[in-house]
């Protein structure tokens, strides 16, 4: 019988790390190699309605074993990985009965995951860790998600004694790049409402998230001769840094916490004739959104002003918005939630979420979806680790949800 913890160590050797950018969907076909084994597994399970659409989403129904109707609950959870750092060839290592003590990942490289940086190891004193070496990312983010739900299902099938309703379970490619439900059919996937398993520590609980744009400037210079650039020459590069020094100091991630918002420079490129910034905006109050939102147009509009409108070109785009505002309507989703982290003896940490998940977008679509943890740490880099307890009660948790859910009644 397969394990919880070896149906994620086995999802974390593929390599299915989105892109920024791309002009297909998914954004990198590599995607689909996890989408297709997915696919295969979930048929093995004896689950219905199995299917992987043209757009990578592997979609699958558990069927109702109880009689009366009871509400369509969903879980979610992606496919892909972050750009931020390599998910080739990553080595997952199992730590047991962790000691307290740093966690040399890579001694070649001197790479070493220690609780002195990150305080919340030592929650998990004499449990399991799930590590890399220190060279790619781990994967969690989301995979143990996946894993959790995959094995939920098991579980129910398992043991046909736990009566759950009609529930719908959906991987989605592209999270970390904003487009996961981009042509998710909420309709199609019939659910009343969802989670998403795509949280953190153990215990947390998120139904607020942030309000989110992109930013991107073109900046437009004029390239001549060093040896005879007076009064002609205006270096791109010198603008957008200018452009920089005009965002406020203290709204950059580093010197932000808890509910306040930031305007983060992610990429920069450029030579003397033409430049690049690339930013993310973010706030959980739709107010300050905006502002921050104005602050970027504000610094355009002055940089067009001094050296002539054709400087700089600005497109920003909203990504996503606070799901908070469609969740406080459906208070009874969350509740649903809380009552089952309790049962399962979690006591609920409720906290906003310093990002976004598919539920962001999917809350807005029709389809209200808070967010559930995985049990994982450090997303996105190479110190990324995951509580084995963590992702055992992230799975206990999607079975204790179902069983609420057939205690439901619908007319």
């Amino acid at each position: 019988m397969t394990t919880l913890l070896e149906r994620f160590l086995r999802y974390t050797k593929i390599d299915t790390q989105s892109q920024h950018d791309a002009e297909t969907y998914p954004s990198t076909a590599k995607q689909l190699n996890l989408a297709r084994l997915l696919e295969k597994e979930i048929r093995e399970l004896g689950m219905s309605e199995v299917e992987l659409d043209p757009y990578g989403y592997v979609t699958a129904t558990l069927p109702a074993n109880i009689e009366h109707r009871c509400p369509v609950v969903g879980f979610i959870a992606h496919m892909d990985t972050s750009p931020d750092a390599s998910g080739e060839n990553v080595k997952a290592r199992v730590i047991d009965n962790y000691d307290g003590l740093d966690i040399i990942l890579n001694e070649a490289e001197n790479i070493i995951l220690s609780p002195e940086v990150f305080p919340d190891l030592l929650k998990y004193k004499g449990e399991s860790l799930v590590v890399t070496d220190g060279t790619t990312l781990l994967g969690a983010d989301d995979k143990a998600g996946i894993a959790a739900i995959m094995d939920a299902m098991r579980y129910l099938i398992a043991n046909p004694d736990i009566k759950h309703g009609r529930i719908r379970v959906g991987f989605t490619p592209d999270e970390e790049v904003g487009a996961g439900v981009a042509h998710f059919d909420v309709r199609k996937f019939g659910a009343d409402f969802a989670y998403t398993i795509d949280g953190g520590e153990k215990g947390e609980l998120e139904w607020e998230s942030f309000n989110a744009a992109s930013a991107r400037l073109k900046f437009k210079g004029i390239s001549v001769h060093p040896g005879t650039a007076k009064g002609v020459m205006r270096n791109a590069n010198l603008v957008a840094m200018e452009f920089q020094s005009l965002m406020p100091l203290f709204d950059r991630p580093e010197h932000t916490e808890k509910r306040e918002g930031f305007i983060h420079l992610t990429q920069m490129s450029g030579l003397t004739e033409a430049a690049q910034l690339d930013y993310i905006i973010r706030d959980h109050d739709k107010t300050l959104f905006e502002a921050k939102k104005q602050i970027v147009r504000d610094a355009a509009a002055y940089l067009q002003s001094k050296y002539g409108e054709d400087v700089l070109e600005l497109e920003i785009k909203d990504q996503y918005f606070n799901m908070g505002e469609v969740l406080k309507e459906h208070p009874e989703v969350v509740e649903l939630a809380r009552q089952a982290y309790r049962e399962e003896g979690i006591e609920p940490i409720e906290i906003p979420i310093r990002g976004g998940t598919d539920g962001s977008r999917l809350s807005f679509m029709g389809l209200p979806t808070p967010n559930v943890f995985y049990g994982g740490y450090n997303g996105h880099g190479p110190l990324e680790y995951l509580s084995v307890t963590g992702l055992e009660k992230s799975r206990d948790v999607i079975v204790r949800i179902a069983s609420l859910v057939a205690k439901q009644q619908t007319l």
